[in-house]
């Protein structure tokens, strides 16, 4: 019988909006072993990562942007990670035990890319993984980045001398107290939490840190489909 992918990306989605595990994929779905078979496969050969890219080109032109963005933001959030083990740390500053996430998004919100890594790394550390592993035609497009100031002096000077990129450092109001919206910066927590509402990414689960990317990558993927269909 010839397994059809379409019922594999949706058994895939299925794992990402419940949370639920592997070997308890409803029985109207593919094979679990089957099914993550290629989730697996997609992830190592960057297939979820190419899949996002022509999806967030079709969502901005969808809304009169150019398809490459000249501007994006970039955060981190800290997970909690579970018994599955692999690559973690403990994030002094967030008192957290497991992995960060580091992403980039456009102006609109779009997930431009990922990285996951222990939660000891610094974001200036994670931040060069996430750019040397961005597509190279948004390497180029690129021209300004905005992050608060967990990003240190290092990384201005890393992106401008690698990638003539400018990276604004957005600082909280003088005096502040309490929560405060953050100009630009509130672009990218609103994508943390849009991603946030799938169960599968409530913690990291995940043992291969390419797996908890291409967790997050579905989940955007999950989010872009949704808006183009509308």
């Amino acid at each position: 019988m010839t397994l059809c992918l379409q019922e594999v990306m949706n058994a895939i989605l299925y794992i990402v909006r419940t949370g639920s595990q592997w070997k308890n994929l409803p029985h109207d779905f593919p094979k679990w072993q089957s099914v993550y078979y290629h989730y697996r496969k997609w992830c190592r050969d960057g297939t979820w990562q190419r899949v996002n890219e022509v999806l967030v080109e079709q969502e901005r032109e969808r809304v009169g942007r150019n398809p490459q963005p000249s501007a994006a933001i970039i955060d981190s959030q800290s997970s909690k990670t579970t018994e599955s083990g692999g690559e973690r740390g403990y994030d002094a500053g967030k008192k957290v035990n497991g992995r960060k996430r580091q992403v980039l998004v456009d102006t609109c919100g779009n997930l431009l890319g990922v990285v996951v890594h222990a939660a000891n790394l610094s974001d200036t550390a994670g931040a060069q993984r996430l750019f040397e592993q961005l597509p190279r035609l948004i390497q180029q497009q690129l021209r300004l980045i905005w992050a608060d100031s967990g990003y240190k002096q290092g990384f201005i000077d890393w992106l401008d001398h690698h990638h003539q990129i400018v990276l604004e450092v957005v600082k909280p109001p003088q005096g502040q107290k309490g929560f405060v919206v953050q100009p630009r910066r509130w672009v990218v927590e609103r994508t943390l939490a849009w991603l946030s509402r799938y169960r599968r990414l409530s913690k990291d689960y995940e043992h291969c840190t390419k797996s908890s990317e291409g967790m997050i990558y579905v989940a955007s993927i999950s989010t872009m489909l949704k808006r183009l269909a509308a």
